[in-house]
């Protein structure tokens, strides 16, 4: 038997409830994987509360750690026993045990536990496919973090500290600004209690920067604008505020022939050839201490619900992991 998160329908957090079902056989090219450790995303919420539609009944989640526990026909590369992990795209993570595609699971290096691996997977290649293959940042170039002490940010932010980019960051509290610190951040901005664009201006000689990472939304929509330098790039690749809407392109061109994008992580990791090299790459800045994957709190799988509360409350830091 295994114990499913579902949502019949959208809404709050008290849309998740939990069934036991029995699990068919993994079919051809699935393998049935029994969850170690789940990761939590603010893009689970996004699904749960209907900002992002999906056919309903659904599950929740796709990042998670574990273990092979039977193959289907026709899968190669992998056997009962491996280490795995997998970030998606297929969602109903939130389980003890599933059967998904063999090609959307990876094999964890020894070097990397279960919990480490269900925090970073999803976090870090998203890191790494804003920077590297989004906003191509080069060393020398200075870039706006939003949010820079969350699941994503820190790891932002430890990233383009890496590769040589200046960094600024913000963040709603002294006690975030803190955490963004340690991650390496050059710059911390409190937005409550300053102008954070005109804070930017100012650190970069009135130019603005050449990127933002934007993982905030509605609620920095306007700071990014006004903060982005002639010809800059804002990535906005979340909503933990709300939906961006009503853009008007001449905005963009009033604030300097600016640039927008609205990325996805799996129009950048669509074949195995893109998710290896991905993968790879967020295991080898694990392994340089680059990226610090800080599990700030745990939750019993079971108790999903009140982790995402949490989460949407902003009373969490770091990454969260829920243990099955």
């Amino acid at each position: 038997m295994a114990r499913v998160a579902r949502i019949e329908q959208t809404g709050g957090p008290e849309v998740i409830k939990w069934a036991d079902i029995d699990l068919p056989d993994p079919g051809p090219g699935e393998v049935r994987m029994r969850n170690t450790a789940v990761g939590l995303n603010y893009i689970d919420t996004y699904f749960r509360s209907g900002l992002y539609p999906s056919e309903l009944p659904a599950g929740l989640g796709g990042e998670a750690a574990g273990v092979i526990e039977a193959i289907g026909p026709g899968v190669e590369g992998f056997a009962a026993g491996d280490r795995v992990g997998t970030f998606g795209p297929s969602r109903g993570a939130y389980a003890t045990e599933r059967n998904l595609p063999a090609a959307q699971v990876i094999t964890l290096p020894d070097t990397v536990d279960d919990r480490t691996a269900a925090a970073l997977l999803l976090k870090g290649c998203t890191a790494e496919f804003l920077i590297e293959r989004c906003a191509r940042v080069q060393p020398g170039q200075t870039v706006l973090v939003h949010a820079a002490a969350g699941g994503v940010g820190h790891l932002l932010v430890g990233w383009l500290k890496h590769i040589g980019a200046t960094v600024i960051g913000s963040v709603g509290t002294a006690d975030k600004a803190e955490q963004a610190r340690v991650a390496g951040a050059d710059h911390v901005l409190v937005h409550t209690q300053v102008d954070v664009a005109k804070e930017v201006r100012a650190i970069t000689g009135g130019e603005g920067v050449p990127v933002v990472l934007d993982g905030v939304g509605k609620a920095t929509w306007e700071v990014s604008l006004a903060a982005t330098a002639r010809r800059g790039l804002i990535v906005s690749y979340g909503n933990a505020s709300g939906a961006i809407s009503g853009l008007a392109l001449g905005v963009l061109a009033a604030k300097g022939s600016l640039f927008v994008t609205r990325p996805t992580l799996f129009d950048y990791y669509v074949d195995h050839e893109e998710r290896q090299k991905g993968t790879d790459r967020v295991f080898e800045m694990l392994a340089k201490g680059a990226i610090v994957p800080e599990i700030g709190q745990t939750f019993a799988l079971g108790d999903a619900a009140e982790a995402h509360r949490a989460l949407e409350a902003g009373e969490t830091r770091g990454a969260t992991v829920l243990i099955p």
